[in-house]
């Protein structure tokens, strides 16, 4: 059960294109379903079962990413945690197991932040992999009897002390009144970072009022974490790797200038080592706007300006861009951003009964007919 979510979260993450949970800390909750649905189909678990189990995953990833930032840590710290919550509640763990396999799945997963800097490489796609995997592993020695470390977070040497962080003052969790976290969340609209999500949307749209050979400049202003995230070190502006040009403001935005588009085709190594890029990146420069930074993380605020070869300026500005949990994509939406993603290798009617089991999913007694729904025929 372990590798498969390991080798399904990484195909998931490989794309960039999932979900996002911004807080004091930020991450991709949904890395963590290949874990539950892997342990859910060995226990042959009903569809009620695993979208309460992923409910329960995305609540302790998203509440401790209410808490803690992680600084020098990776957001595995969230996935960890999160998945063995989601693994164990399949596995039908106790309080005290389940204890069990939130400290073993803690003390034993707690990754650098070294993943995301500099010229990124083919592990930035399989770090929360290795979390998922671990917080399966866990769940399941936990099932077994395994115990874990007596006080993983508040005892010495645990999670607050080697974060230097106080332990948080908890607030109610989901239920009753309480909304659960997942409908906190924000859809990528495009297969790249979160923070660039904004920035391209505002390219695109400015893209219909100026061809790129018009362009003389183009200034991004966006918050503070975006721009350390996506255009302070020399590898952003010139990205030689997949994984460093979807966490690229600079190449993302040429693309998407001369493409009209950004898809998982923007990353093929013929696209980014494209010397007309580099030419119209030359054209680009981002900074952090203060009044950005302070509505951040409640708003993801980005402009756009540009000024013409014959001087005319242009801007573009938007505080939730599409996806963004204030500004969500329809049902339908989501399923065209499935289509687009999936339709090349499952055709329109393979898509079509994919949907059929995941708008029916609370109704399926098990995950057989969704797995085989992915199937790809030959």
């Amino acid at each position: 059960m372990d590798l498969a979510a390991f080798a399904n979260t990484s195909l998931i993450r490989y794309l960039d294109c999932n979900d996002a949970y911004t807080a004091r800390g930020t991450g991709h909750p949904s890395d963590m379903i290949p874990g539950v649905l892997a342990v859910a189909d060995a226990h042959k678990a009903n569809g009620r079962a695993v979208i309460t189990a992923i409910t329960a995953a995305y609540e302790a990833f998203c509440r401790m990413a209410d808490q803690l930032p992680l600084k020098t840590w990776d957001q595995g710290v969230y996935v960890a945690i999160g998945t063995a919550c989601g693994a164990g509640k399949i596995l039908g763990l106790d309080r005290a197991a389940l204890a069990h396999a939130i400290a073993i799945a803690i003390t034993a997963s707690v990754p650098l932040r070294a993943t995301r800097i500099g010229e990124l490489s083919m592990w930035k796609g399989c770090a929360t992999a290795a979390a998922v995997r671990m917080g399966v592993f866990a769940a399941e020695l936990a099932a077994e009897g395994m115990t874990g470390p007596d006080q993983p977070f508040e005892g010495k040497e645990g999670l607050w002390h080697n974060l230097r962080a106080e332990a948080p003052k908890w607030p109610a969790f989901g239920g009753g009144a309480e909304p659960f976290r997942i409908t906190a969340t924000s859809f990528k609209a495009y297969p790249s970072v979160i923070h660039t999500q904004g920035p391209i949307g505002l390219v695109l749209e400015l893209r219909q009022q100026v061809a790129i050979r018009d362009i003389d400049s183009v200034h991004v202003a966006t918050y503070a974490e975006a721009v350390q995230r996506t255009a302070t070190e020399p590898e952003k502006w010139n990205p030689e790797t997949r994984e460093t040009a979807d966490h690229s403001i600079p190449y993302l935005l040429a693309a998407a200038w001369q493409d009209g588009e950004v898809t998982p085709a923007t990353f093929a190594p013929s696209r980014i080592h494209d010397p007309a890029l580099r030419t119209f990146i030359k054209k680009l420069t981002a900074t952090d706007d203060p009044e950005f930074t302070r509505r951040y993380p409640v708003e993801s605020c980005s402009r756009i300006e540009v000024t013409t070869t014959d001087g005319r300026k242009l801007e573009a500005e938007a505080n939730y861009p599409k996806g963004h949990r204030r500004n969500p994509l329809t049902d339908r939406e989501v399923e065209g951003k499935f289509r687009g993603l999936a339709s090349s290798v499952l055709g329109a009617q393979g898509c079509d009964k994919v949907f059929e089991e995941i708008w029916n999913l609370d109704k399926a007694a098990t995950l057989d007919r969704l797995f085989d729904s992915l199937v790809i025929s030959r």
